[in-house]
């Protein structure tokens, strides 16, 4: 019996295939003759005690002009579903929270949802990182400015990122001395009502925010370095940044092996850290992205390597 296979994501006619994980989970599950089940979060409804989807089934392409075509519509409940993959970007807003209750559920039924419900609403991808406290730069947390301008004269550089975005957005470079460093604060903390997070600033991201990808707890042998475009201090490819696949270093493999264990534990199938010179400073599960680079730099299939681990479990 073909395996019934889930996606929820963002809408499928605005990504970009070339370099969209989502559509290379498509790929995979279509290589191996499963069927596809294609939904976004307003598709989900819950009755009779079920979580249910207006989904549609969907056949997939390599090809980034005609790279999907629907082929048919219908209305049944989630845990029909051998797998589903909650795939849906940041920001993690009121309305992503509420979806992981209704999944939740959907686990619960029976069907692996990927990752577990319960990790994507408490492992804020910010702040689950400082779980490792040997991996990390020096951090703080605050809404207030006092705070952080403290900080700031003990580390004289910082990095500012608000908790829940995504792709480099929202994050300022901030050094002692910097005219613009009361604005910023404002505007990143609603006047202290809104965390943010302030890290050291890591002169090494000249040569990459480096994205390793864990399958099951094991690291991918390559990172893909994001190298900041001229005058960036962000290597977020939705910014600009450039990728440069590179081997794994001793460093990076330790951090791994630190974070792999916790990930399993907590049902994160698919993750992604980003690493800065020798310090962890993101762990991403919401949708972690690099699939399509690495393979097409390496020869790898990642996505494949993915859904055969969980199929074997």
């Amino acid at each position: 019996m073909k395996k019934r296979f889930g996606m929820l994501m963002d809408p499928i006619g605005s990504i970009h295939v070339e370099k969209d994980s989502s559509f290379a989970l498509l790929l995979a599950a279509q290589r191996r003759g499963w069927t596809l089940f294609y939904m976004n979060l307003t598709d989900l409804f819950l009755m009779d005690q079920r979580v249910w989807g207006r989904m549609r089934t969907v056949e997939v392409r390599d090809d980034p002009q005609d790279w999907y075509r629907f082929t048919g519509e219908l209305i049944q409940p989630c845990d029909r579903l051998d797998l589903l993959f909650m795939r849906k970007d940041p920001p993690v807003d009121r309305e992503y929270l509420h979806t992981t209750y209704l999944l939740e559920r959907v686990a619960a039924a029976g069907t692996r949802v990927v990752n577990h419900p319960k990790a994507l609403r408490d492992a804020n991808e910010k702040l689950f990182a400082l779980e490792f406290p040997d991996c990390v730069p020096p951090t703080l947390v605050s809404a207030r400015a006092d705070r952080i301008l403290a900080f700031l004269q003990q580390e004289k550089d910082l990095i500012l990122k608000p908790l829940d975005n995504m792709g480099g957005s929202g994050i300022f470079r901030v050094r002692q001395g910097d005219p613009n460093t009361n604005v910023i604060l404002e505007t990143l903390t609603r006047r202290g009502q809104s965390f943010c997070l302030a890290q050291r600033f890591l002169p090494e991201i000249a040569q990459g925010d480096k994205r390793i990808l864990l399958v099951g707890g094991q690291p991918v042998p390559f990172a893909l370095a994001r190298i900041p475009k001229a005058g960036e201090t962000r290597g977020n490819l939705a910014a600009g940044g450039r990728g440069e696949g590179r081997p794994l270093t001793e460093r990076d493999r330790w951090i791994a092996q630190q974070v792999g264990p916790t990930l399993l534990r907590r049902g994160i199938y698919f993750a992604g850290l980003d690493v800065i010179g020798d310090f962890l400073t993101e762990i991403n599960i919401t949708s972690p992205t690099c699939i399509r680079e690495l393979d097409a730099q390496y020869g790898l299939d990642i996505a494949g390597d993915l859904l055969a681990y969980l199929e074997a479990q």
